[in-house]
């Protein structure tokens, strides 16, 4: 209907043209414009984050990056703990769960420490007040399981230490269940650096087969060099190991019945005497 004189008549909408929008239309403009914005902004601030922030938990963090961090935490062990250290092999353990949805695996390094019955805590202690200021170490007693020691060598890899046996101190690194990546690769081992003649020698007097190739086992020092072990097959135990090897052990640096410890060289050899079978090693330590 027509306006009548130029007035709208009354219950009438006025009229709106092809080119001009209502107002909700325009609000659902503002609104996706905002959202498309918002959306860009928000995957910027995502990539920026990813690109420089350091990791918040460890799951954002794989076994091939982590590796590096525990055998360097590893070296420093052997440094801090002294001549009668010995490295263990690596050990890498799938089958975790990262998440519901994605499998992982745990990386731990192990440094196996002598030492005479009784000073266990000291070392703990020791090693404690040796490592990094950054790691917090520090080591705490329980009524139920000893002292323990605790530490955080970055990355989200710990340190743990505890009293294994009478004489024994066990120092761990571990990474916790973590992604596997493209797995982990262990420190080459680099030349032979007289670790089998001193073993040899160690397992002619325990009446082992002498010609057996050691397992080599290395980490890098916290400053230059590296920490080498090497390991012997276990050997049956003479009645006497220490009186077996007291030719080759003059003089020893330890004898306990943990172990029996003489150096050759610049290396210590230390002989595991608290299994059933004997295990040799050649450890040479960081310099200091």
């Amino acid at each position: 209907m027509a306006p009548v004189n130029g007035v709208q008549a009354a219950g009438q909408a006025p009229p709106t043209g092809p080119g001009q929008p209502t107002p909700s239309r325009r609000w659902w403009r503002w609104l996706l414009a905002a959202t498309v914005a918002w959306a860009v902004l928000l995957a910027a601030l995502t990539w920026v984050s990813v690109r420089d922030d350091p990791p918040t938990v460890r799951e954002q963090r794989s076994l091939t990056e982590a590796g590096p961090v525990v055998d360097r935490a590893a070296g420093a062990l052997v440094a801090a703990a002294g001549d009668t250290a010995v490295l263990t092999p690596p050990e890498v353990e799938r089958g975790c769960r990262v998440t519901p949805f994605a499998d992982g695996a745990t990386l731990t390094r192990g440094v196996d420490v002598f030492v005479a019955v009784g000073l266990e805590r000291s070392l703990l202690q020791r090693v404690a007040d040796r490592l990094p200021e950054s790691w917090r170490a520090g080591v705490r007693a329980t009524s139920e399981d000893g002292p323990r020691l605790r530490a955080d060598a970055g990355e989200f890899v710990t340190v743990s230490g505890e009293v294994e046996a009478d004489g024994l101190v066990r120092l761990t690194v571990d990474t916790g269940c973590r992604p596997v990546g493209d797995g982990y690769a262990a420190p080459a081992v680099g030349a032979d650096h007289g670790e089998t003649e001193a073993l040899a020698a160690a397992l002619r007097a325990l009446g082992g087969p002498p010609g057996a190739t050691p397992e080599l086992v290395v980490a890098p020092c916290p400053t230059r060099g590296t920490a080498r072990t090497a390991r012997s097959a276990g050997v049956p135990a003479p009645p006497s190991p220490a009186d077996a090897l007291a030719p080759v052990a003059r003089p020893a640096m330890l004898r306990t019945a943990q172990a029996y410890a003489y150096r050759h060289g610049a290396a210590m050899v230390v002989a595991d005497l608290s299994g059933d079978q004997v295990v040799v090693t050649v450890n040479t330590g960081c310099p200091a």
